[in-house]
């Protein structure tokens, strides 16, 4: 299983608070409620979110590679034409 990142940004810094501040409270409580808070802990740490990836969420930054030709004809037409230097005289 390939855990690829998609909690990114502010979405991972709000979770890594929230998350602490939870645990914070259940141990100021004396409460085991407070371990709820492991989970958006660790989805901060780590980066990654279960859910997200069931629903096919991310919050990361992508970086939008070329688009793939399809096929061998339209990676021939999509690249440029090649110019021949001049010829001299």
């Amino acid at each position: 299983m390939c855990m690829k990142k998609n909690v990114g940004g502010a979405d991972r810094t709000i979770r890594i608070v929230l998350g602490l501040a939870i645990l914070g409270v259940g141990v100021y409580f004396k409460s085991w409620w407070g371990l709820i808070g492991l989970i958006p802990l660790l989805t901060g740490l780590f980066s990654y979110c279960g859910l997200y990836s069931l629903l096919g969420l991310s919050t990361c930054k992508s970086k939008t590679p070329a688009p793939a030709a399809s096929s061998p004809a339209e990676a021939v037409a999509a690249k440029p034409p090649v110019q021949e230097p001049p010829k001299q005289a």
